[in-house]
């Protein structure tokens, strides 16, 4: 097998492939040209849609050239793979505001040259098509009953699926037929969630162009406890840090599972595996492992500055407060005066955003998951409901750190 395959092999990224020989032969002949579509359905893409990034980068280092396909055409319909119901109709003002926000997220991490790795983006061919055009030359080579058939469409039909979302694999395959006209490009990777589309696009260039192309699929990536990746309290691990900073962002690795550690490093970091097999080699500490790992993640899509600060914060905040760099640990500004007068743990910690309802921040109370700095000093947690946080409690400084659980941390700053 061509080393590129072996090297995505060897560290996760590979599910299906609908010729892994023949691929390969055709890698060892030259560099092959591979696209990555994203739809811009939101205003960041989160670390989910990264997972065929990582890929590019390795493919690119190994001597190929990568394209990121925007989807700003695709997107006007909307993906109605492995979903239960219809994506929300954006505006198409809001989709071309969207992808530029994540072309420039994805610029950062990818470095677009315009050479090795470029991007192309589907309304420059999809919002002019001739609609009777299409379907005579393009929807001919598609089969109805063999479409439904594919997973992602029978398990919409339980539920409704609307016409227009049924046109979503003609769109995507025109896209892999499109952008091998222009560029030459023979293969489509991307999750495997979107095999069933991409193998759409291989059959159809085999059919008007007489040449094969290729699908290569990466797993969707879940945690040792069977949750879908990149699933926080928040929601999603957005790359945007005004939605999710990067102390949080850092924070998420640094929390995840022990089993998830090596998995994790040779995904979504660029260490040598002999590297990766020493941190997390027997005996060794799993704690410092997740701390290189939300370094290395951190700095590959927010920067090394924001990954120092970002380390130096959770340093701070698990060391209980007393010293350390606490400028990028999450804050809540509230007022002094709530503390001179008594604020109560639940109120406290359910206005510094640590527990979203009363009930819940009760509840975190009385089992014990509740913790408060006092002058500075170390945490000491507190298991009364009625319980009161007096001025007393903030440092020379007017804050205050609060932690809810094991791993969610709060510098409050009074006003």
């Amino acid at each position: 097998m061509h080393p590129a395959l072996e090297s995505l092999m060897s560290r996760g990224f590979f599910a299906q492939c609908s010729n892994a020989e023949g691929l390969s032969r055709l890698m060892g002949e030259g560099p092959v040209t591979f696209y990555i579509g994203i739809d811009p359905t939101a205003s960041s893409a989160h670390i989910g849609h990264m997972v065929p990034f990582f890929a590019l980068k390795h493919l690119v280092n190994s001597g190929h050239k990568g394209i990121a396909l925007m989807g700003a055409g695709t997107a006007r319909i909307g993906d109605p793979s492995f979903r239960s119901e219809t994506r929300q109709i954006l505006s198409y003002e809001q989709l071309d505001k969207n992808a530029a926000s994540i072309l420039a997220q994805l610029d950062n991490f990818v470095g677009f040259d315009g050479d090795k790795t470029m991007t192309a983006n589907n309304k420059d061919w999809l919002a002019s098509l001739n609609y009777i055009d299409f379907l005579r030359d393009i929807g001919v080579h598609f089969s109805v009953n063999r479409m439904l058939t594919m997973e992602a469409y029978k398990v919409r039909m339980e539920t409704g699926l609307s016409f227009i979302e049924f046109n979503y694999q003609l769109l995507q395959s025109y896209d892999f037929l499109e952008l091998y006209r222009r560029y030459g490009c023979r293969l489509q990777i991307g999750g495997d969630d979107q095999w069933g589309n991409i193998l759409a696009g291989v059959d159809l260039i085999r059919r008007i162009e007489g040449v094969e192309a290729y699908a290569l699929t990466f797993p969707l990536i879940t945690t040792a406890d069977g949750n879908k990746m990149g699933k926080t309290l928040k929601g999603a691990l957005f790359l945007d840090p005004a939605i999710t900073t990067p102390y949080e962002f850092f924070q998420y690795w640094r929390n995840i599972h022990d089993a998830d550690i090596r998995r994790f490093l040779l995904m979504f970091t660029f260490l040598p595996i002999p590297e990766i097999d020493a941190l997390t080699a027997a005996g060794s500490n799993p704690n410092e492992a997740k701390e290189r790992l939300g370094w290395e993640v951190t700095a590959l899509i927010h920067g090394k500055d924001e990954a120092d600060k970002a380390l130096a914060g959770a340093k701070a905040a698990f060391g209980g407060g007393a010293s350390g760099d606490k400028s990028a640990m999450p804050r809540a500004s509230l007022p002094r005066a709530k503390f001179e007068a008594g604020y109560n743990v639940v109120d406290l910690f359910c206005d510094a955003g640590l527990a979203p309802t009363k009930s819940e921040g009760r509840r975190l109370v009385e089992q014990g998951g509740a913790f408060v700095s006092s002058g500075g000093g170390e945490l000491s947690p507190v298991g009364d409901v009625a319980a009161v946080i007096g001025a007393a409690s903030l440092d020379a400084s007017g804050e205050i750190i609060l932690r809810a659980g094991k791993k969610r941390y709060c510098l409050v700053e009074t006003r």
